[in-house]
């Protein structure tokens, strides 16, 4: 268990967010699956005016993923970004993950209108 608080807010877990010691594979998860967002979508999955904002939205861990994302993509997105780290996913079972399976099926991929 690690307990140093650092990194760029909008990627941080919750649990580093309220300063808990935590799991660095499963915050690392949590980080991957922001960059995921923001690469599917052009924006961060929580935003705030103010830092103390964004870290209530990431402890709250409620964000809306675009209606035209698809299915497979929204499921993952919401499994590495549970705000209970021991629901989130393990690097293996990311990659075995269906929307990864299917990469490169016309229906897993993304318009190019919605990568930033």
């Amino acid at each position: 268990m690690l307990k140093i608080f650092c990194g760029t807010s909008s990627y941080m877990a919750p649990e580093i967010v309220r300063k808990l010691e935590y799991n660095g594979f499963k915050a690392d998860v949590w980080a991957l699956g922001v960059v995921l967002y923001v690469m599917l979508t052009g924006r961060f999955p929580f935003v705030g005016k103010t830092e103390k904002e964004l870290f209530a939205r990431i402890k709250a861990g409620q964000f809306l993923p675009p209606v035209q994302m698809n299915f497979d993509a929204k499921r993952l997105i919401q499994r590495m970004l549970s705000v209970e780290p021991a629901k989130r996913p393990t690097a293996l079972e990311i990659m075995r993950d269906p929307w990864l399976a299917g990469a490169g099926t016309s229906s897993s991929r993304v318009p190019a209108n919605n990568l930033c």
